[in-house]
């Protein structure tokens, strides 16, 4: 399978990393007015996307209008990894839900969600999905369990202004990690601001050092049988983990804030305060419409660096469907989907269509990149049809763009990621805090812990 890159519309709200604000109580599915069928579905974008929820809304009147008998309650509720289990094994929870790339396989494995692959098929263009997204939400027997929305690659996501005000040349990113070093410490030095800033806490820490570790060639799973366990101790993660150190505690160039999630760091660039960070294209919109970045020109992005490795972390938000819900729901939820989910990136006339809803609103961000959900020539077709209504520098994206084709794919690893990202965590922010932490000792004692975890849930 090609791993070609193309541009796409953002259509709806991006989703980037792992949400990780509180879910609500969710009031059980009951029908409606009339009797009609109340799907309840995860998704709505939030009061502040103005352009993404009124699309939304639009798109639940056509679906409502199109499918008489069926009213879609919208729901911004957003994975929670401490409770989400807990409330989906309950019921509590949407017949449509929402979660990160790196919960599917273990939803499908401990049975809390159903496979939608029968209904799915029914849409003309099924066998068109491209296979590298099907295939981290289907099980070994080639079922199907979600459809993914907005699929992206991380890359490094850079300031142009800081760029050029330290004599470095924005049209051309670090593409590795030394270069990137060199790039941090000269930006800080010349500018007083953070060359470069690493996540460290709710989990962001494991997870950006996760796609750090495979820049350096590194894996943090893997399998024998049908048996996963962690690999946290690996030459490759070690160097990661190093490279951090020695920026921080040699060059002095990740700044003063050192204890961050994304939204914090996404802040402090909007505010041009940070030289460069690991994040996708899509970060663009919540520096513009979250944190109210004023000059979008500043934004630049370039493939991930490589040292020793050649891939990028993927990921995206996958939409799936409880194994709680009756099949009559069931049914409706895989109408929504494919209505709202697969059919919008697949049509050239419904992607033009919300790219001009879109690009009516100075705030909008129509043209961002993101990852072919079908093949490569559909993904032209649709490039075409919403490029009159692109309204984003696109020269700022195009190192990410030509430079990704490079890189091999890589999904995050696909077996309780976030018990990883839980355990590695405090190793980051050690290794950010204190000069002398240990990286061998750290990286062993997580590693034990979560393959003590490991062991327990797959007995």
């Amino acid at each position: 399978m090609s791993r070609t890159f193309h541009r796409a519309a953002v259509l709806g709200c991006i989703a980037v990393s792992v949400a990780l604000t509180g879910c609500s109580a969710v009031t059980p599915s009951s029908s409606g007015s009339g009797g009609d069928l109340v799907l309840r579905v995860q998704g709505m974008p939030p009061a502040t996307d103005k352009p993404a929820l009124a699309l939304f809304k639009k798109q639940v009147a056509d679906f409502e209008k199109a499918n008489p008998g069926i009213r879609v309650k919208g729901s911004t509720t957003v994975y929670d990894p401490l409770t989400f289990s807990a409330k989906l094994s309950g019921g509590n929870v949407e017949d449509v839900i929402r979660v990160p790339l790196t919960e599917p396989q273990r939803l499908i494995q401990q049975k809390q969600v159903q496979p939608i692959t029968e209904r799915l098929s029914e849409w003309d263009h099924f066998k068109e999905f491209n296979p590298q997204v099907l295939g981290p939400v289907s099980d070994s027997a080639g079922q199907v369990y979600g459809v993914p929305q907005n699929p992206y690659a991380q890359g490094l996501v850079y300031n142009r202004e800081l760029f050029r005000k330290a004599g470095l040349d924005p049209d051309k990113p670090p593409t590795t990690w030394e270069e990137v070093r060199t790039a941090a410490k000269r930006i800080s030095e010349r500018t007083g601001k953070a060359g470069f800033v690493h996540e460290s806490k709710d989990n962001q820490g494991g997870w950006q050092l996760t796609m750090l570790s495979y820049a350096f060639g590194g894996e943090l799973e893997k399998r024998e049988g049908g048996t996963y366990t962690a690999t946290l101790t690996g030459a490759e993660t070690k160097k990661a983990l190093g490279l951090l150190k020695d920026m921080r505690w040699k060059d002095d160039s990740l700044g003063r804030n050192l204890l961050n999630n994304q939204n914090d760091v996404i802040k402090q660039f909007a505010a041009g305060q940070v030289g460069m960070f690991m994040g996708s294209p899509g970060t663009y919109r919540l520096a513009t419409m979250q944190f109210g970045m004023k000059n979008t020109d500043v934004f630049g992005v370039g493939p991930m660096p490589q040292s020793g490795g050649n891939a990028t972390l993927t990921g995206g938000d996958i939409y799936m469907v409880p194994k709680s819900v009756d099949s009559k729901r069931a049914a409706a939820a895989v109408k929504w989907l494919t209505f709202a989910y697969a059919e919008p990136q697949y049509s050239t006339d419904i992607a033009a269509q919300q790219a001009e809803t879109l690009s009516a609103d100075p705030k909008s961000a129509v043209g961002v990149p993101t990852l072919p959900v079908f093949d490569a020539k559909r993904q032209n077709e649709i490039n075409a049809a919403i490029l009159p209504y692109v309204n984003v520098e696109q020269a700022n994206f195009r190192p990410y763009t030509d430079g990704l084709t490079k890189l091999a794919l890589k999904p995050e690893p696909p077996y309780q990621a976030q018990q990883l990202y839980t355990a590695l965590d405090p190793v980051v922010q050690s290794v950010l805090t204190e000069r002398g932490a240990d990286i061998d000792a750290l990286l062993a004692a997580a590693e034990k812990d979560v393959n003590a975890k490991f062991s327990a849930d797959q007995k």
